[in-house]
């Protein structure tokens, strides 16, 4: 007797395996450019290495004992926990040995690192290895932000100084800007300027491939994302701007959401739409986030999927680096819900 094959939707195991691959994306990006070189392709190989090698780690990091603090502390004055000092240096490593990054800040390091194995001069890369970490014991998404900067060419970095001068550009010079979000699922999400795309880990064949085309941003959004807790320490718009959203004269009120790691809660804003927030406040005047490897990279990727991303008073993108770890308030998401809160910061 025939066995019959109705439930057309059982697996086979041959599933995606005609989708477009981050390398092979990356690869027609480069012949899409008459000046490519292929330096950024293997730049961007590199930094999706160095995703794969974090998220093992993340994925068995109860096994691997990996949970809890190292016993020290970063440049931010935070505890550094095992699986911040492994992510580091898997960036490190990776990034340095592929040759093509000049200059790296990372979040984890007091000063800018010049590399010694660069053969070309023309990308310095600023990251936040493992953003959120403070939530690794209770296995709540993190994840990895990053953004690639052009230098200029005439200009080699020998000194950490000089690195840090190099790459103190405003977030209009970035080149690709994307982050990895380690989850129920692996996501890399990334942009070279026009349009955002998230890519997702294929465990079984071991490459990210393209799941999220063309994020698009809606124009506002049901959601407003920030931590509460702050609130006695706020300044009037941002209060102003929270009271409205749980109590607004028409319509219905926004539904809060916050999960405490700038990954997650930004990956959800693009999705779905709303505001993200992280305003200065009484306890941190000039703003909680850095300005080169978290708020300029989120901005960047907001603005390619049509939203918006201020201080309040200055689009991120155009703030000029005073330093490596600048921090600056942050406002992003849909451009209807930043326009309320600079419509507020005008009017205080």
């Amino acid at each position: 007797m025939a066995l019959e094959t109705k439930h057309s939707f059982m697996p086979t195991g041959l599933e995606g395996i005609d989708s477009l691959t981050l390398s092979r994306f990356v690869l027609q990006m480069q012949q899409m450019s008459a000046e490519a070189t292929g330096d950024l392709t293997i730049l961007m190989n590199a930094l999706q290495i160095s995703c794969k090698v974090v998220e093992t780690c993340v994925r068995r990091a109860g096994i691997a004992k990996l949970y809890g603090l190292a016993g020290s502390g970063n440049v931010q004055g935070e505890d550094q926990k095992k699986l911040d000092i492994i992510a580091n240096d898997a960036f490190k490593e990776n990034l340095e040995d592929c040759g093509r990054v000049s200059v790296m800040v990372s979040e984890e390091d007091d000063e800018a690192i010049v590399c010694s194995k660069a053969t070309t001069h023309k990308y310095a890369i600023a990251f936040d290895p493992l953003d959120g970490s403070s939530n690794i014991d209770a296995n709540v998404s993190i994840g990895t932000i990053f953004a690639i900067y052009r230098l200029d060419s005439d200009s080699v970095s020998k000194t950490p100084a000089e690195g840090a001068k190099a790459i103190m550009q405003t977030g209009r010079n970035i080149v690709v800007a994307g982050y990895a979000m380690y989850g129920s699922a692996t996501n890399l999400v990334l942009s070279f300027g026009e349009g955002v795309h998230g890519f997702t880990l294929d465990p079984s064949i071991g490459e990210f491939v393209l799941t999220h085309p063309g994020i698009q941003i809606p124009k506002s959004g049901k959601i407003y994302s920030v931590n509460e807790g702050n609130a006695a320490n706020w300044d009037k718009a941002t209060t102003k701007y929270v009271e409205n959203s749980k109590y607004p004269e028409v319509g219905k009120a926004k539904s809060l959401r916050y999960i405490g790691s700038m990954v997650a809660d930004v990956h959800r804003t693009l999705l779905y739409g709303g505001i993200f927030m992280y305003p200065a406040d009484a306890k941190s005047p000039t703003g909680k986030l850095r300005l080169l490897y978290e708020a300029a990279p989120m901005a960047y990727l907001m603005e390619a999927a049509g939203g918006k991303a201020t201080t309040g008073e200055i689009d991120i993108l155009d703030i000029v680096p005073d330093s490596i770890h600048q921090r600056v308030p942050v406002y992003m998401g849909s451009s209807e819900d930043i326009d309320a809160i600079v419509s507020l910061y005008q009017s205080q």
